[in-house]
């Protein structure tokens, strides 16, 4: 069975950080882009980050730029997400996506993605 599975999140304070893990069963993500969103409630899903396959070329919304870094390391066939300075507008349930394709990842529309976890809250509060 092919699937993504996010772990990593919780409770931080502000200014904290938080490592989120995508590990996939049933595939090799090698070849695969990996893009993280996320949903706060009310809100609609926003691209946060992604990772393009072959290069590991990234890309980051304006809204976390300089604060997450996106990084694969396939030998354990996972994407990590390291979220520092945290702040209480990043709080939302956050998924990692993937898309069989090269194309950069930046350039990718969500309904590309074939394989999506079920998602892992983070709340970012004092």
């Amino acid at each position: 069975q092919m699937q993504l599975v996010e772990s990593g999140g919780g409770l931080v304070q502000p200014g904290g950080s938080l490592r989120l893990s995508c590990a996939a069963s049933g595939f090799t993500l090698d070849y695969y882009a990996i893009s993280w969103f996320r949903q706060a409630p009310g809100k609609e899903r926003e691209g946060v980050s992604c990772i393009s396959s072959g290069d590991d070329s990234t890309n980051y919304s304006d809204s976390v730029k300089g604060r997450f870094t996106v990084s694969r390391d396939n030998a354990k066939n996972a994407v990590f997400l390291q979220m520092n300075s945290l702040k209480p507008e990043d709080t939302a349930v956050y998924y990692c996506a993937a898309a069989y394709t090269d194309t950069w990842c930046g350039a990718l529309d969500p309904n590309e993605h074939e394989y999506w976890g079920q998602g892992t809250q983070v709340t970012v509060s004092s």
